[in-house]
C-alpha cells in the first residue's frame, strides 16, 4: 500500500518537474537577451513562449537570435587591433582623390557646354 503512494507521489512529482522544467529551458534565451540589453529582448521573449506550442521548433533560432548581439560590439565585430589613424588617413587620401577627380570633371563638362554653345 505504501508503494502504491509513493509511485503516485513520483508520478506526480516527475510531471510537474517535466513542466517546470520545459518552462525554465523555454526562457534561457530571453534570459541571455535581457543579461547582453539585446535590443529585441521582448521579441524574443514572445517567440520563446510561442515555441512552447511549436514544440521547441523555433527555440535553436532564438538562441542564436540572443547570443548574436553584444552591447560592447553590435552585431558585427569591433576591429579594434587596426589603428584608426591608418583608416583615417586612408579614407582622407580616397576623399581627396575623388574630390580632385569631380573637380576635373565639371571643369571638362563646363568646356564642353561652352563649345556647344559657341
Amino acid at each position: 500500500m505504501f508503494l502504491d503512494y509513493f509511485a503516485l507521489f513520483m508520478v506526480f512529482f516527475v510531471a510537474i518537474f517535466i513542466f517546470y522544467a520545459i518552462i525554465a529551458i523555454h526562457d534561457i534565451p530571453y534570459d541571455i537577451a535581457r543579461h547582453r540589453n539585446h535590443p529585441h529582448q521582448d521579441s524574443i521573449h514572445v517567440a520563446g513562449w510561442i515555441s512552447l506550442f511549436t514544440l521547441h521548433l523555433i527555440w535553436p533560432f532564438l538562441w542564436i537570435w540572443a547570443t548574436l548581439y553584444r552591447e560592447d560590439r553590435g552585431w558585427g565585430f569591433n576591429h579594434s587591433n587596426r589603428p584608426d589613424s591608418d583608416i583615417d588617413a586612408d579614407s582622407r587620401a580616397q576623399l581627396e582623390s575623388l574630390a580632385q577627380q569631380v573637380t576635373q570633371l565639371q571643369a571638362e563638362l563646363q568646356q564642353l557646354r561652352q563649345t556647344r554653345e559657341d
